[in-house]
């Protein structure tokens, strides 16, 4: 394990400005959103909306690196490129995911445990040969009458230390994603707490498993209201949890912190970021607090090419835009009036 090598990654991945375009949905996710536009789910579909995402002009400006699927990671582009170079010659840095999916938690109704573990060190070294240089598995967490458990979340958080101590020893950076979903009518303290006891207990399997923290990223969600709460709380009091909570669990060796976007809306997304940056530029944080989103990235992007190639500039600018304002937001630098910016882009 080379400590520096991750270090030096895990920085790069949180540079000033930049953030990670998550684009490592699963089939089934990916299809989901294809029917939403009307687009058949087809290997070749899938690649040509990737490629399209990927070969957007400036992007790099403000994208740092890219979350992958199984699937991408092997693609080439239409001209014969393998998507990995596509990336590389803009300086962006190929990453991973590498858990398969969340699957019931026996003995523990409403929740789950994320899979994958078996045969984990075998594939990390092909995705290492592959050109990944970072990996990513993603925990759920469920908030409801009597749950997160202790039972949950500590399983949860074991299979996240594992996972992490196996990409150190191939030399990949893991991103550690434990995500307390926002679905459901949780106020924002219910959320807080459920964070805390799950970011606790993570960081203390980190330790138990020997996880070099200077050599991981961590992908939390924001502490937020529930998306069905009567009353959701606004950017202001978002922001302040969300700092208390980090300050309160996260080590300040870790690199930095790639928020989720979560089900949030592109904008509400955008604004939180703001609003979280500028509430650390307040107080102190020790970390880079940037953005690992997918849909809140995605979204736009998506409506705009719906399927058909002869939308591809519209998209591309749709996505360029999107990680324009997401990365001034990373910084604490956004301002409602960017929205409409669109259309010069």
């Amino acid at each position: 394990m080379d400590i520096q090598k991750l270090s030096g990654t895990a920085q790069a991945l949180v540079a000033s400005g930049k953030g990670i375009l998550a684009a490592d949905e699963s089939s089934g996710t990916i299809k989901r959103r294809f029917d939403s536009i009307g687009a058949e789910s087809t290997e070749e579909k899938r690649r040509d909306y990737r490629e399209m995402l990927f070969r957007t002009g400036g992007v790099a400006e403000h994208i740092s690196g890219v979350i992958l699927f199984d699937e991408t990671i092997r693609q080439k582009g239409a001209d014969g490129t393998r998507l990995v170079k596509v990336l590389a010659d803009q300086g962006i840095i190929s990453g991973i995911k590498v858990d398969s999916g969340a699957k019931p938690l026996p003995g523990a109704p409403g929740e789950t445990v994320t899979e994958g573990l078996d045969g984990l060190s075998e594939r990390l070294a092909e995705y290492a040969k592959l050109g990944a240089r970072f990996t990513k598995w993603r925990a759920v967490i469920t908030i409801g009458p009597g749950i997160p458990s202790p039972y949950c979340i500590n399983t949860n958080a074991h299979a996240l230390a594992r996972f992490a101590a196996l990409s150190q020893e191939a030399n990949l950076v893991p991103i550690v994603e434990p995500e307390v979903l926002m679905d459901g009518d949780h106020t924002i303290d219910q959320c807080l707490e459920a964070t805390e006891s799950t970011l606790r207990e993570v960081f203390y399997q980190l330790g138990h498993q020997r996880v070099a923290l200077e050599g991981i990223l961590l992908k939390p969600n924001m502490v937020l209201s529930g998306a069905s709460a009567a009353d959701r709380a606004e950017p202001g009091e978002v922001a302040e949890k969300t700092i208390d909570c980090l300050k309160r669990m996260v080590p300040a060796s870790v690199p930095g912190v790639v928020f989720l976007s979560g089900g949030q809306s592109d904008t509400e997304a955008t604004v939180n970021l703001d609003a979280i940056n500028r509430r650390a530029a307040l107080v102190g944080a020790p970390w880079q607090l940037s953005f690992s989103y997918g849909r809140g990235l995605q979204a736009a992007p998506l409506k705009a090419w719906a399927g058909r190639a002869e939308n591809m500039k519209q998209a591309q600018r749709a996505f360029y835009h999107r990680a324009r304002v997401t990365g001034a937001a990373r910084q604490g630098l956004y301002t409602p009036e960017m929205e409409g910016e669109l259309a010069s882009v």
